[in-house]
């Protein structure tokens, strides 16, 4: 039943966070996305079959609480930005962006939950349905937020701190990081402890949002 209420949440997800790249891609004068039919939150022309079926319902039946996956990213082309530099930076921080503002519509809608679980509508089976998928939806976007935030190619970390580097430096990072996220799963499958310390604050910052929405 759970992986019902957590699939759609997180594919929901994935594709907001690459709507969001092409949104402000275009803001920035990229219309590469929306050109291919990538501007839009139908979920199909972002499916990825591996992201976004076969790695969640994996990590799904392992033991463990972490849940992660993808959608297809979304093309873009940086050279048709007004300002290369200062585009590539903010269509990055997009994807975060979004997560980040899931997981306060979330939060409110847990929120809401909680206030009104006396009401017919919000009690019994259906109000802890609710609760869960707004749960779900809290922690699978503060995953998606802080693993994209990593500063590993082509992690839209990576993006920023490309930019923040010195040419000569930025060139050799690039470079070396067309192997960097293989490293990162090669470690958490090596080092089984790494990926806990890795996700350690996604935890906090989970618990503590989730009090807050327990609070009244």
């Amino acid at each position: 039943m759970e992986i019902l209420l957590i699939i759609p949440v997180l594919l929901f997800s994935v594709v907001v966070h690459e709507v969001a790249h092409a949104w402000q891609a275009l803001r920035e004068g990229d219309t590469t996305a929306r050109d291919l039919g990538r501007l839009t939150l139908n979920p199909i022309p972002h499916l990825d079959p591996m992201g976004s079926v076969l790695v969640p319902l994996v990590l799904y039946l392992l033991p463990g609480d972490f849940l992660f996956g993808w959608a297809r990213p979304v093309p873009v082309n940086p050279r048709n930005y007004r300002n290369y530099r200062a585009g590539d930076i903010r269509v990055s921080l997009a994807g975060i962006v979004s997560n980040l503002c899931l997981v306060a519509l979330f939060t409110l809608g847990l929120l809401v939950v909680v206030l009104l679980h006396g009401l017919p509508m919000f009690s019994g089976q259906i109000g802890a349905s609710m609760a869960q998928i707004f749960t779900y939806g809290i922690f699978i976007n503060l995953i998606l937020a802080y693993f994209n935030l990593i500063p590993v190619p082509p992690l839209d970390g990576s993006h920023v701190l490309y930019h923040l580097l010195p040419p000569a430096a930025g060139a050799r990072y690039r470079a070396a990081g067309r192997y960097g996220v293989t490293l990162l799963f090669l470690t958490v499958l090596v080092f089984p402890g790494a990926l806990g310390a890795l996700l350690s604050p996604v935890f906090v910052v989970f618990e503590w949002v989730l009090g807050l929405a327990s609070a009244p």
